[in-house]
């Protein structure tokens, strides 16, 4: 039975109604490890087990960019005895996601604040998966919304210094886009659907810039629980949508 509705579900969804960049916050891995009575990074793993599987479903259903929420600053002063784990599950799956030669690794975030070996270990990835043609992936780690604008706009800041451009004469011309343009995320389009999972229905400083006109799908299934037919769900919700910006 359950095939045979994901199936249909999956038949009844126009592909040309698909979003083509997906955010996705992955909560619930530790409550999921508790559950079973595991240790916390029993519950990352299988997090991340679950993410490969998200990573196919996006790509048969021709979305170009996927966002996934792995790591935030706030994260980084967990006890290290959850950290270190949970660091080493990270370097596993970027690893992981190039082996496929099937997407692109994208990290964003502010990986100085990572341990160097890590920060080493995702910009290898990146730099081997720079010429895949698939599906963009763009992996959060030390990620924080309001200090990724903090580095835009501090880099812009400094772009400008070095043309001789004063502050009077920035502030002239500042607009959204010369923000846009310093983000993690710069030169590529805007999140139009983020899921969440595990219930909750906060954003936790995910893409706040980027999600300012985003549909939100909030899912109450455990991350690692979270199946293909929670996702068509979440696509058919999303298709339903009258998308509206600014109202």
């Amino acid at each position: 039975m359950y095939r045979a509705y994901t199936r249909r579900l999956q038949h009844r969804l126009d592909p040309t109604q698909a979003p083509r960049h997906v955010g996705v916050m992955i909560d619930g891995n530790r409550r999921w490890a508790r559950a079973f009575g595991g240790a916390t990074a029993e519950g990352h793993r299988a997090g991340a087990d679950r993410l490969l599987q998200f990573l196919g479903w996006c790509d048969d259903a021709g979305v170009e960019i996927v966002t996934v929420y792995l790591l935030s600053t706030d994260n980084l002063n967990r006890d290290a005895a959850e950290l270190e784990p949970l660091i080493a599950i990270i370097e596993d799956l970027a690893v992981s996601i190039g082996a496929t030669g099937r997407w692109r690794v994208n990290p964003i975030g502010s990986l100085d604040l990572l341990p160097a070996a890590t920060a080493r270990r995702l910009k290898e990835v990146e730099a081997a998966t720079f010429g895949t043609q698939g599906t963009t992936v763009n992996l959060a780690v030390g990620y924080g919304g309001r200090r990724e604008l903090t580095d835009a706009v501090r880099a812009l800041l400094h772009e400008h210094a070095t043309r001789g451009t004063s502050i009077e004469e920035l502030a002239e011309v500042l607009d959204v886009e010369h923000i846009a343009e310093h983000l993690y995320t710069k030169g590529q389009p805007d999140p139009d659907l983020v899921i969440r999972t595990s219930g909750e229905q906060r954003m936790s400083g995910f893409l706040l810039w980027q999600s300012a006109h985003s549909e939100f799908y909030f899912c109450e299934a455990l991350w690692p629980d979270f199946r293909r037919i929670d996702f068509l769900r979440a696509m058919r919700s999303y298709a339903a949508r009258e998308r509206r910006y600014g109202s």
